[in-house]
């Protein structure tokens, strides 16, 4: 097996909550190379349009096809939802997408009540609602779109502030309230969250993210496509925002020093 396919693994996000996903990736495939494209001119995503999202994500991709990447994991729970399949369609290697952990969560729960919370765009998605009726049917499914959360953490990278705290209550208390023993964080942003949301919602209530499954995704796409890499180790940041602002946040985030570039799509 050829194991020097040094192409990137292109990863995207409206923000740095795909970042989340990029940790889980490393992780696993520490000796990838990886691009990450966060598209801050465009955050937040939750509050875009179906056709909004399907234009702006199809610039990202076709800018991470252009750097030769051999995959692309869209580390965004509202970009699949509303433009995985338009995506496709139309961009010629691997997309990965990023969906809420709702088989997961099911599995998990012995009350039979969990909790959902993802972007206002995500939580009213179809496919969302889809995956609820398809794998939680006999649940009850408190299904809660949190406005301003992803902000926060774009802006600041602040993890704890009293409107942080706030918020968090507003979202994560009625869950709570319902007698969930499951929440599940139906946003790349929201697994930098865990230690406030479990100060709310207490040790016993169990928080499921996407990010192994997807890394794990990624990983088998590139065993079967004999794409792996032995050799690499550099992740190349961008960002249609303020790349000083964006390197600022990811360095508090990822816990080390990134350096992102600008770019116009």
């Amino acid at each position: 097996m050829d194991t020097h396919d040094n192409r990137p693994i292109g990863v995207f996000d409206s923000g740095v909550g795909g970042l989340s996903v990029l940790k889980e990736l490393i992780e696993l495939m520490p000796k990838e190379n990886y691009i990450f494209v966060a598209d801050q001119i465009n955050v937040p995503y939750g509050e875009k349009t179906k056709k909004e999202l399907e234009k702006e994500t199809l610039k990202v991709c076709n800018f991470l096809v252009s750097k030769n990447s051999k995959i692309i994991v869209a580390a965004c729970n509202t970009a699949t939802c509303y433009a995985i399949d338009f995506l496709r369609a139309r961009v010629k290697i691997p997309i990965v997408g990023t969906t809420p952990a709702i088989k997961p969560a099911v599995a998990e729960s012995k009350s039979g009540v969990i909790g959902v919370m993802s972007t206002p765009a995500t939580s009213k998605s179809p496919y969302l609602n889809n995956l609820i009726k398809e794998h939680a049917g006999s649940m009850k499914v408190i299904n809660i779109g949190c406005y301003g959360l992803e902000d926060i953490i774009d802006e600041t990278g602040m993890l704890d502030s009293p409107e942080l705290r706030r918020l968090l209550s507003k979202y994560a208390g009625p869950i709570k309230k319902a007698g969930a023993d499951v929440i599940v964080l139906g946003c790349t942003h929201y697994p930098f969250l865990k230690p406030q949301i479990r100060k709310i919602v207490g040790k016993h209530i169990k928080l499921v993210d996407s990010g192994k499954a997807i890394a794990k995704s990624t990983s088998a796409i590139l065993h079967e496509t004999n794409a792996i890499n032995d050799s690499g180790r550099k992740t190349d940041f961008y960002t249609t925002g303020d790349p000083k602002q964006f390197s600022k946040v990811a360095s508090i985030l990822l816990k080390k020093r990134v350096e992102a570039r600008h770019i116009e799509l």
